[in-house]
């Protein structure tokens, strides 16, 4: 009897559902699927410097620090009144 893929593990043979929580650096698929938005609003938002990201060579990663400032930001600026 198989077992299950595991999720969210470096290696895996099929995407992962989960994003690991202890990963420091995302990918623009990751930031966007913990952020529930999509692949292109990421690529927005990196472009407009609310988010900012990390080159590795040719990969483009996100600090998950980045997408806590984020939604800080968003939350604080929706209570200003």
């Amino acid at each position: 009897m198989m077992s299950p893929p595991a999720q969210g593990l470096i290696g895996s043979s099929e995407r992962p559902t989960e994003i690991a929580p202890d990963m420091t650096l995302l990918t623009v698929e990751e930031a966007a699927r913990r952020l529930s938005i999509g692949r292109t609003t990421v690529y927005a938002l990196l472009k407009e410097g609310q988010i900012n990201s990390v080159r590795i060579g040719r990969l483009r990663r996100i600090p998950t620090e980045e997408l806590t400032a984020y939604t800080a930001r968003l939350i604080a600026e929706q209570h200003v009144v």
